[in-house]
């Protein structure tokens, strides 16, 4: 069977990091990409839209204008890690209640 990957996403924050390391380094564009485990190819699509507008480069989608939209997005995104996290004990606590044979 093949295993599906799922997209990273990178916030704002580490974009910018990520092409302000890049310009005061002394490495190269491939040398930063395989240190930090990402393509070429997107390390120098993010330098160029940094060097075109460095204000507003990456956007994003996922932040709504209401801030309350946004708050309730948020604690949706909690909420699901907190029942991941649930039922992830609650198989731990099934596999370890069970009577050795």
């Amino acid at each position: 069977m093949r295993e599906i990957k799922k997209r990273r996403q990178y916030t704002k924050e580490f974009k910018i990091e990520t092409v302000e390391f890049l310009l005061r380094s002394e490495k190269t564009t491939v040398e930063v990409a395989r240190d930090l485990g990402i393509r070429t190819e997107l390390l120098y699509r993010w330098k160029k839209e940094h060097l075109n507008d460095q204000i507003n480069s990456f956007p994003g989608t996922g932040h709504l204008q209401d801030p309350e939209e946004e708050r309730i997005r948020k604690l949706e995104r909690e909420l699901r890690s907190v029942q991941e996290e649930r039922d992830i004990l609650k198989k731990v606590v099934a596999i370890f209640s069970k009577t050795p044979q």
